[in-house]
C-alpha cells in the first residue's frame, strides 16, 4: 500500500499524464456539454475524486492543497474538466460535514457515488416532522448529469419570531429532483450546468447540513470523521474549487502561447513574434500571475491546516483576507489570457484554438458569484478598520 507522499506523487503523475488526452477532448467535450464518459471513468479510475474523501468511505484523506495541485494540472488539458472535477469531489469532503447517516445513504453500497450542487439559497423549505418538505428551482449544477445525489441551499425559517433563518445545504438522491437540461453558454460547455427542479420533497433532518457549523469548524460529522482536514471551513473548501482551475487554464494558454508564437511571423509586416515587446509582456504578465495565483493558493491552505491541527481556529480578518484572495482569482487569470489571445494573431478568434477556449472558459468561470470580488474587498476593508463581517461563507 502506498504511503501518503507516494499517492500524492502518483496523482500528480496521473494528472500531467492526463493534459493532452483531455486537450485533444476538448472539443468533443463542449460538443456534448457534458465530461466524455472516458474521462468520468479516467477520473473514478485514477481516484481524483477520492482525494479529500474520508478513508472509512475508500477515500485518501490528503490535504486540500494536494486536490488543487491535481486540479490546476488537468485545468492545463481542459477547464470544464477540472472545474466539474473541483466541484464534485469538493462535495465527498462537505459529506463528510454531515451526520454520518448521510455518508451510509450516499456511500453505503458504492463509495463512488457522486454528488452535485447548487447552493444558491432560493429553496423554499416547511418544517415538519423529523426534517422538512423541499421545493425550488435551483442553476448551475455543474456535472449534474454524472451525479446521483445533489447539494442544495436554501434558508430554514427561524422557529422564534425576530430571528435569522437558518441557511443549510440539502442532500436530495436522484429520483426526488429533475435535472432542466439549460446549459447553452459561451464558454464551460462541459461542464454540463444545469437547474434543479424540487417539488416538495421530504428531507430528512440529518441529510441537511447548518452552515454555521461549517462556520465553526464543529459539524456532525466531526464525530466520525475526526481528521483535522474535516475541521476546516466549508466556506474556504468550495470557493477554491471554482477558481482555481482558471489558474491551471491560464498555465495552459501560456504553453499554447509559446508553441503558436515561437517561430510565428506577422502576415501584414514580416516581424517575428519572438521580437513584438507586446507579446513579450503579455506572457511575462501571464507567467507571474500563474505563479502568484498559485502560491496564494497553497499559502492560505498550509495555515489553514496547520491551525486545524493545532486546534486554534482562524482570526476574522485572516478568513476575510482569503476570501478576497479566492475572488481575485478568476478577474486576474481573465486579463491575462485576454493579452495572450489579442496578441496571438487573428487565428486564435477561432474557437477550435486552444486560447480561444481558456479564454472563453475563464470569463464564464468570472460569471461564478464566489468570484466577483468587490463585495470581498469592501468587507475585508471594513473588518480591517473594525466593522463586523457581512460574509460568513468564510
Amino acid at each position: 500500500m502506498l504511503n501518503h507522499d507516494q499517492l500524492r506523487q502518483r496523482l500528480y503523475r496521473q494528472a500531467e499524464e492526463l493534459v493532452p488526452v483531455l486537450r485533444e477532448r476538448a472539443a468533443e467535450a463542449e460538443r456534448l456539454g457534458r465530461l466524455p464518459d472516458q474521462t468520468l471513468n479516467d477520473f473514478q479510475q485514477e481516484g481524483f475524486f477520492r482525494i479529500l474523501q474520508p478513508a472509512r468511505w475508500g477515500g485518501y484523506e490528503l490535504e486540500p492543497n494536494d486536490f488543487f495541485r491535481v486540479q490546476m494540472t488537468l485545468a492545463e488539458g481542459c477547464m470544464s474538466s477540472a472545474w466539474v472535477l473541483g466541484v464534485i469531489a469538493i462535495h465527498n469532503w462537505q459529506l463528510a460535514l454531515f451526520d454520518d447517516r448521510a455518508a451510509r445513504d450516499v456511500w453505503g453500497e458504492d463509495s463512488s457515488v457522486l454528488i452535485s450542487s447548487s447552493y444558491m439559497p432560493v429553496g423554499k423549505v416547511e418544517r415538519t416532522e423529523g426534517g422538512f418538505i423541499l421545493s425550488g428551482r435551483w442553476g448551475f449544477s455543474s456535472g449534474c448529469k454524472h451525479c446521483d445525489w445533489v447539494f442544495l441551499g436554501a434558508l430554514v425559517p427561524a422557529l422564534e419570531p425576530g430571528r435569522a433563518p437558518d441557511y443549510r445545504t440539502f442532500l436530495v438522491p436522484r429520483k426526488d429532483y429533475q435535472i432542466l437540461d439549460n446549459w447553452n453558454v459561451m464558454g464551460l460547455e462541459a461542464t454540463g450546468s444545469h437547474d434543479i427542479l424540487v417539488e416538495r420533497v421530504f428531507v430528512p433532518e440529518y441529510r441537511t447540513h447548518r452552515a454555521m457549523d461549517g462556520f465553526m469548524q464543529d459539524s456532525p460529522g466531526n464525530a466520525v470523521n475526526d481528521a483535522p482536514l474535516y475541521r476546516l471551513p466549508f466556506g474556504q473548501i468550495f470557493v477554491r474549487a471554482v477558481s482555481s482551475s482558471a489558474i491551471g487554464a491560464l498555465q495552459g494558454a501560456v504553453e499554447q502561447f509559446i508553441a503558436h508564437n515561437r517561430a510565428r511571423v506577422g502576415v501584414n509586416d514580416g516581424r517575428k513574434m519572438v521580437q513584438d515587446p507586446a507579446a513579450q509582456l503579455a506572457l511575462a504578465n501571464a507567467m507571474v500571475c500563474v505563479d502568484d495565483c498559485r502560491a496564494v493558493l497553497l499559502r492560505n491552505f498550509d495555515l489553514m491546516l496547520q491551525r486545524a491541527q493545532e486546534g486554534a481556529p482562524l482570526e476574522m480578518q485572516e478568513r476575510v483576507k482569503m476570501r478576497y484572495d479566492s475572488s481575485l482569482v478568476v478577474q486576474k487569470c481573465s486579463t491575462a489570457v485576454a493579452d495572450l489571445m489579442f496578441n496571438s494573431g487573428a487565428s486564435t478568434i477561432f474557437r477550435e484554438h486552444g486560447i480561444n477556449r481558456a479564454f472563453r472558459d475563464i470569463h464564464t468561470g468570472r460569471a461564478h458569484v464566489a468570484n466577483h470580488p468587490a463585495k470581498y474587498a469592501w468587507n475585508l476593508g471594513g473588518v480591517a478598520m473594525g466593522q463586523d463581517s457581512n460574509d460568513f461563507f468564510l
